[in-house]
């Protein structure tokens, strides 16, 4: 049995999040598939037996369980002793980013993303509303990335990870990423990571056209 087990679906951002920080660290972990898109988060057995908020991702731990991204990252940090800040400014500025991230930056995304790339039926007018907040957050983000290579400066932290959870996913978004060529940058070198891999490599998909 694995030290850590993930309750995840591929399709996730945010479960990937969490993936990508245990294979960087190089955490001895295994994925526990929740079918999502067959409803299991939004039933009473998972909601009472495993996350009350009915929400993925969730890490088990020891007997323990941790929900929430944010939370996650800012744990598994303090535990492995890597990618958490060096001191109480860093640790300041990496929640800055990943507020602003659940707030305005994976939010819009994630939603824009999953109404016109996977279940395709988003109102128009919704989607041109995600559309401009997407395109407006991700300016604030490359314009900061044309200072330096990470979030923080010269090394990643859980702010990149966090950020960086839906931007590896091909679905159409109608998002020209080319539009962001220091964010599109940025995606890059954190692929070039020791123990990186696509979120479809590392966690179950679900089946979105049920």
């Amino acid at each position: 049995m694995s030290e850590y087990k993930l309750y995840c679906v591929g399709e996730s951002g945010n479960c990937y999040k969490v993936a990508l920080m245990l294979n960087v660290c190089g955490c001895d972990w295994e994925p526990a598939f929740v079918d999502y898109f067959a409803g299991e988060t939004r039933g009473d057995t998972y909601r009472e037996s495993v996350n009350e908020l009915g929400e993925v991702p969730v890490l088990e731990h020891q007997g323990r369980r941790l929900t929430q991204s944010g939370v996650i990252l800012t744990w598994l940090a303090d535990k492995v002793g890597r990618y958490g800040g060096r001191d109480e400014h860093e640790r300041l500025e990496i929640l800055r980013w990943m507020l602003f991230d659940n707030h305005k930056f994976t939010s819009y995304y994630a939603t824009l993303r999953f109404l016109k790339g996977i279940v395709k039926n988003g109102d128009p007018a919704v989607l041109e509303f995600l559309r401009g907040r997407v395109l407006g957050a991700f300016g604030i983000v490359d314009k900061h990335l044309a200072k330096q290579p990470f979030l923080l400066g010269a090394q990643p932290t859980i702010a990149d990870f966090s950020l960086a959870g839906y931007q590896y996913y091909e679905e159409e978004t109608g998002i020209d990423r080319n539009a962001f060529p220091n964010l599109l940058a940025w995606t890059r070198r954190i692929a070039q990571l020791p123990g990186w891999k696509h979120p479809y490599e590392l966690m179950p998909r679900g089946s979105p056209d049920r």
